[in-house]
């Protein structure tokens, strides 16, 4: 157990009591955590969608170290957007580093960073030492509704079977996803549709679902995009066509096996375009959230490198440049 402060003299931790496991003992937990490890630590508990954005933007006004999120995807997301925004119109400065502590359904933003590590550790790693370690996290740009993603973005049988979990509070953490997969399955029926890829069409036809993001992982479980880098600078897509049976997907998505079969396309772009061909509504989603419009077309272009991830030691050194940045802000 580290019981003295390292790098960080100054974070912000953003908590949303209202994530997935709704525990106050725990976020009263991580706190006390944290002011061992961080001498200057303030705490902002969400009260209203947005509320994390804002207080991530703050952050970098204000020149804090690090930012310490307590919440689900959804909360992460919301910080990291307005870390990447806020960062994205500085000119030069500090850059406050993010790491986010599990405490929803599907964790699959650190899942991805950090695997099933528990959450004390990664804070002593995190935050103590003379140096940060750090990822430049790449994200996506949903042009139409000016929304940046972090996880990805996805339409078909992955945005139903998000609408399903919406009802579904009784059942806890990642198996509330996986039981609405299954339900989903039931009575889901391909939409007509087309992906394009920088330009270039790469299906078009029956879809079952459409996958783009930088990181493996959705929900926590499903292995969508099991070849996708967070910080090599582009996207990753996964197309499932109509010849695919439904009913085995899930199974093979848990561990990236429905790469290479009839059906499935798998590339890597910058700039992607999810439409659906018969005019209809898109069902899609960003990072868990469902979009609300009547949209039949969605654009997603990628954001190289605007967010930074405190990371395991061996992630960090991919961005040896991006970690001494930080270090020299906080020196």
């Amino acid at each position: 157990m580290v019981t003295e402060p390292g790098w960080a003299a100054r974070a912000l931790l953003i908590a949303n009591p209202q994530a997935g496991v709704r525990d106050r003992q725990h976020i009263d937990e991580v706190i006390a955590h944290c002011r061992g490890l961080v001498p200057g630590l303030d705490v902002v508990h969400t009260e209203y969608q947005g509320h994390a954005e804002a207080s991530a933007a703050e952050a970098v006004a204000a020149g804090y170290d690090a930012v310490i999120v307590l919440g689900g995807d959804g909360t992460t997301r919301e910080a990291a957007s307005g870390l990447a925004r806020a960062g994205l119109e500085q000119s030069a400065g500090k850059r406050p580093a993010m790491v986010n502590i599990p405490f929803g359904t599907g964790n699959s933003f650190y899942q991805e960073i950090w695997a099933d590590a528990p959450w004390s550790a990664v804070l002593d790693q995190a935050l103590s030492g003379e140096q940060p370690q750090l990822r430049w996290v790449d994200m996506a740009h949903i042009r139409e509704i000016d929304v940046l993603a972090l996880l990805g973005a996805g339409s078909g049988l992955v945005a139903d079977a998000l609408e399903a979990a919406y009802g579904m509070f009784e059942v806890p953490g990642r198996d509330r996803y996986q039981q609405a997969v299954a339900q989903t399955m039931a009575a889901f029926t391909p939409y007509e549709g087309r992906v394009s890829v920088d330009g270039r069409v790469v299906h078009e036809g029956p879809v079952v679902l459409v996958n783009i993001g930088g990181g493996r992982y959705r929900a926590g479980r499903f292995k969508l995009l099991p070849h996708s880098v967070i910080d090599d600078g582009l996207l990753d897509v996964c197309v499932v066509g109509g010849q695919m049976g439904v009913r085995e997907l899930a199974g093979l998505t848990a561990d990236g096996s429905h790469i290479g079969r009839p059906g499935v396309v798998y590339e890597r772009g910058s700039r992607f375009v999810v439409e659906r061909t018969d005019g209809r509504k898109l069902s899609f989603e960003h990072d868990g959230e469902l979009c609300t419009g009547e949209a039949s077309r969605y654009t997603i272009d990628v954001l190289p490198g605007v967010l930074p991830v405190l990371a395991p030691p061996a992630a960090g050194l991919a961005h040896a440049a991006g970690s001494a940045e930080l270090a020299e802000g906080v020196a």
